[in-house]
């Protein structure tokens, strides 16, 4: 078990949107190098970007290896890389005007849009626009930042943003937040489509600051490294201080359902369900370990906020709705096991006969979403049982195959009960289509980004 140190999800002050910016120090780096730095710096706080999420890009002028001219290079953060920790090898280098070509040969396509056999051909496309043998592959938003005519661009998944995005009323409040600054477009899955989508709004809206993507994050662009860092940080802070702004102090989520237990009790609980926990989730008859048992480590979240989450009366209800981000749920599944247990009237015996019921009840309920959404060329099943269990009382617990996947699954969940407390403040949360988010979670083209993880 890891527990990870007290840190809020949302915060009156929104001290996390201050510039980092020195100028002292990027007056010291190569344009490359500065792009590195400034995504350093977006990717530092998780209320700004998720562990391994976002991505961000500039167009910087090369020298050509092949014939010694001056020629636009897009850089762009490269396929599972992290801003946080990104280094200059996890940015892929195209030629941009090989990039901008490739719309031709889409074009030729009969049939064209998201999830036609057009978009994967694409990128399948985008190695033969590499610059410099950069062997670093390019990630599935390459359009979405090479269509934008700006030098630099960045896209998040800010949980202010989120909220605004998930909501029931996003386009309404995407107008109230931002005005003409920002445009609303609704949920698209990423891709070629969505990078041309992106390319005529800047074309209809040459004023525009940035857009919100239905349902996943925020885009935006500036001509000037240090203005479209600075940007970012801008419009999240005026989702944040729109959200704040309607705090009328009423309890969130319902309010409590359940009183959480004392840290000392709720440790008690943990020390004895735990480890027969962790036996039981590492039992999966869908893995293809030997007995069908793979390890799982376990980061376990008490924070406030997930207190305040897990204990409310509202939980059950959102936690069913799954989460909303492609991000999250990759991460978090559809969505997490609650279980219906009161700390007040029952004991940890009474904890392992639900656990015990609600790990059947929702491998049975995986296989079933699986059956009912896969297609003819899906990926086979992976697992069938959660990676995140909310426990009323006692808090979040998350599943992974080491240490560091178990912490990001319980970032990512954190960040979605952000998410959903914003969205429920101001409207009602909503998630994607089921269909919608198993076309994710079993893209070809993201288990492909899965199988090129270590082995267990």
């Amino acid at each position: 078990m890891t527990t990870t140190p007290p840190r809020t999800v949302r915060s009156a002050f929104a001290d996390y949107l201050r510039s980092r910016w020195d100028d002292a120090v990027a007056a010291g780096l190569d344009p490359v190098a500065r792009l590195v730095y400034r995504s350093n710096l977006l990717g530092a706080d998780a209320r700004i970007t998720n562990t391994g999420g976002g991505n961000t890009s500039s167009k910087i002028a090369a020298t050509d290896p092949l014939t010694g001219k001056p020629v636009p290079v897009l850089w762009v953060k490269g396929s599972g890389g992290d801003l946080r920790t990104a280094t200059r090898a996890n940015f892929a280098s195209l030629y941009l005007d090989q990039v901008m070509s490739l719309r031709d040969m889409y074009a030729r396509f009969l049939e064209r849009g998201p999830k036609t056999p057009a978009e994967d051909a694409m990128v399948g496309m985008y190695p033969h626009t590499t610059f410099d043998r950069n062997p670093t592959p390019a990630s599935i938003d390459t359009p979405l930042h090479g269509f934008i005519p700006h030098a630099h661009v960045d896209h998040l998944h800010p949980v202010a943003v989120m909220a605004i995005a998930a909501a029931a009323d996003g386009p309404a409040l995407t107008r109230e937040v931002y005005g003409d600054d920002v445009i609303w477009t609704d949920w698209q899955r990423p891709g070629f489509d969505l990078g041309l989508k992106l390319e005529r709004i800047c074309r209809e809206h040459p004023n525009a600051l940035g857009v919100i993507l239905g349902g996943h994050g925020l885009i935006c662009w500036a001509d000037d490294d240090r203005e479209c860092y600075e940007r970012t940080l801008a419009l999240i802070r005026r989702a944040e201080d729109f959200l704040n702004a309607r705090d009328d102090g009423a309890p969130a989520f319902g309010g409590p359902r359940v009183q959480p237990l004392p840290e000392a009790d709720r440790r008690r609980v943990l020390v004895d369900v735990l480890p027969w926990l962790r036996g039981r989730v590492s039992r999966d008859a869908t893995t293809a370990a030997p007995g069908g048992a793979l390890r799982q480590i376990a980061t376990v979240e008490m924070r406030d906020a997930v207190l305040e989450f897990v204990n409310s009366r509202d939980a059950q209800r959102l936690a069913e709705l799954g989460t909303s981000c492609p991000d999250h749920f990759l991460r978090t599944k559809i969505k997490p096991l609650y279980l219906d247990w009161d700390p007040q009237a029952e004991d940890a015996a009474a904890l392992k006969s639900k656990l015990e019921a609600g790990l059947a009840r929702y491998r049975t309920d995986y296989a079933e979403y699986y059956a009912r959404h896969k297609r003819a060329d899906s990926p086979a099943m992976r697992r069938s049982s959660p990676s995140v269990i909310l426990i009323p009382g006692i808090g979040l617990v998350a599943w992974g195959k080491s240490k560091s996947e178990s912490r990001t699954t319980a970032e990512f969940y954190c960040a979605a009960i952000g998410v959903m407390h914003g969205a429920e403040r101001v409207s009602r949360y909503t998630a994607l289509d089921p269909q919608e988010a198993f076309d994710i979670e079993y893209w070809l083209l993201e288990d492909a980004k899965l199988k090129r993880l270590p082995p267990e």
